[in-house]
C-alpha cells in the first residue's frame, strides 16, 4: 500500500472526520495508515486527472459556451489545486511535520462535483456526441474512486454520488422517458460500488489486524506479555544504534531464584502463574521508557536509559527485594522466589546485546555465587571475560 510507511495527520474537522470514519473500534495505528493510504495510488490519481482534464477541454472546444468553458476552468484549478496539496502532503509527511489531510479530502469531494455537474450539462446539451463523452468519463471515474478511496468509504461512497447522480436528475430535461430508468440504475450502481467499498476496507481493516497482531506475538513473550528476545534486540537497536538515541542504556538481567523447586513441587502450571505475577510486578517496577523483556525461562531483562551507576544499584537491588516478596496463587498456594541480577552498561562493557548480555551473565553469576538475591553491576574483567568468551550465546 503506497503511502503506509508515511504519517499522514488524521482530519481534524468535523465534515472531513465523517468522511474518512473507519468505523468503531479501529485502533489509531489503524486509522493513521487508512488515512495514508487515500494519499497513495498515484497512477490511479493521474490517469483520473488527465481523464477529467482532456474531456472538459473537449466539450468546451466543441461546445464554447460560458457554462462548458467555467467547468473546463474548474477541472484545471481544482486539478492543480489536487496535485499541489498531494505532493506537498507527502513532503511534509516525510518530514514528519502536520500534513493538509482536511484540504486534501475536500478537493477530492469537490472534484467528484465537478465531473458531476460537467455530465449534468453535457447531458442537458442536446449534443449526443459531448453526452456520450461525458457519461463514458463518469462511469470511468467511478471505479478510480472506489479503489482509490476504500480507506475511507464513506468518502467513495459521496464521491461516487457525486459524480452519477447528476446524471438522473439531467434525464428530466430530456425528451425520451426512456432515460427516466437511470433513477434505477444509478442509484443501484451507487448502492453496489459503496458496498463494495465498505467490504474492501473490512478487508484491509482485518488484514492490517492481523499483521499488527501477528507483529506483536513475534516480539512479545505469549506467557507474560513482556516483550521477548526478539523484541529486546528491536528495542537496543532502535535505542543505542540511531543517532538521535541515548548516549548509554543499562541492560539489568534479572534471574529467579528458587524457581525450578515451584515447578517441581505444584507443578507447571503454577510456575506460569508465578511467571504472569512476575511479570506484572515488574512491570509496575520499571519506568515507562524501560523496556521489560522475557528471554525465556525465568529469566527477564529490562533495558534502561538510566546509566549513572548508583542509581542502577539501587534500581537492582529493589528489583531483588520487590520480586522477592511472597506471591498468591489463584490456586491457594503462598510461594516464596528470590532473584538475582547483574547489570551491564553500553558502551563501556560492549556495543551489541550479545556483549552485553555476556557481561550481565558475568555480573549475574557473581550474584549468585556469593549467595543470591544479590544486584552485581559488571565490572571491567567482565568486557575481558566477554571478548574471549568468543561466540557464546545470548543465553546461558
Amino acid at each position: 500500500m503506497s503511502g503506509a510507511a508515511l504519517r499522514y495527520t488524521l482530519p481534524r474537522w468535523r465534515v472531513t472526520r465523517w468522511l474518512a470514519d473507519a468505523g468503531p473500534d479501529v485502533p489509531a495505528e489503524i486509522r493513521a495508515a487508512l488515512i495514508a493510504s487515500l494519499f497513495g495510488t498515484l497512477p490511479i490519481f493521474a490517469g483520473g486527472v488527465i481523464n477529467s482534464l482532456a474531456v472538459s477541454f473537449l466539450i468546451a472546444w466543441r461546445i464554447p459556451t460560458l457554462p462548458f468553458q467555467l467547468w473546463c476552468v474548474f477541472e484545471v484549478l481544482c486539478c492543480l489545486a489536487r496535485l499541489f496539496v498531494l505532493i506537498n502532503a507527502r513532503r511534509r509527511a516525510e518530514r514528519g511535520e502536520p500534513t493538509w489531510t482536511d484540504t486534501y479530502l475536500l478537493l477530492g469531494v469537490a472534484w467528484a462535483a465537478g465531473i458531476g455537474a460537467g455530465t449534468f450539462l453535457s447531458l442537458t446539451s442536446g449534443d449526443w456526441v459531448v453526452a456520450t463523452l461525458a457519461c463514458l468519463s463518469a462511469a470511468a471515474m467511478v471505479g478510480g474512486i472506489c479503489f482509490r478511496n476504500f480507506g475511507a468509504p464513506r468518502m467513495a461512497g459521496v464521491m461516487i454520488g457525486l459524480t452519477l447522480g447528476p446524471c438522473c436528475f439531467a434525464t428530466l430535461f430530456a425528451s425520451e422517458p426512456i432515460m427516466l430508468i437511470t433513477f434505477m440504475q444509478i442509484p443501484l450502481y451507487l448502492f453496489s460500488m459503496t458496498v463494495a467499498a465498505y467490504k474492501l476496507n473490512g478487508m484491509l481493516i482485518s488484514t492490517m489486524r492481523a499483521e499488527r497482531e501477528n507483529a506483536f506475538h513475534a516480539r512479545h513473550d505469549m506467557l507474560t506479555g513482556l516483550s521477548n528476545r526478539a523484541g529486546l534486540t528491536r528495542a537496543f537497536e532502535t535505542r543505542f544504534g540511531s543517532a538521535s538515541a541515548p548516549h548509554g542504556l543499562a541492560l539489568i538481567y534479572l534471574d529467579l531464584d528458587g524457581f525450578k523447586s515451584v515447578n517441581d513441587t505444584h507443578g507447571h502450571p503454577a510456575g506460569d502463574a508465578l511467571l504472569q505475577l512476575v511479570a506484572e510486578r515488574l512491570r509496575g517496577l520499571v519506568r515507562s521508557s524501560d523496556l521489560a523483556a522475557r528471554i525465556g525461562g525465568d529469566e527477564f531483562v529490562v533495558l534502561s536509559e538510566q546509566t549513572e551507576r548508583v542509581q542502577l544499584q539501587r534500581i537492582g537491588e529493589r528489583l531483588v527485594a520487590e520480586i522477592s516478596e511472597p506471591y498468591e496463587l489463584d490456586s491457594g498456594h503462598r510461594l516464596h522466589i528470590g532473584a538475582s541480577v547483574g547489570i551491564a552498561l553500553a558502551p563501556e562493557h560492549g556495543t551489541d546485546m550479545n556483549a552485553l548480555m555476556v557481561a550481565a551473565d558475568a555480573a549475574l553469576y557473581q550474584a549468585k555465587s556469593r549467595g543470591k538475591s544479590l544486584c552485581v553491576i559488571a565490572s571491567q574483567r567482565a568486557v575481558i571475560d566477554g571478548q574471549g568468551a568468543g561466540n557464546r550465546p545470548l543465553l546461558h
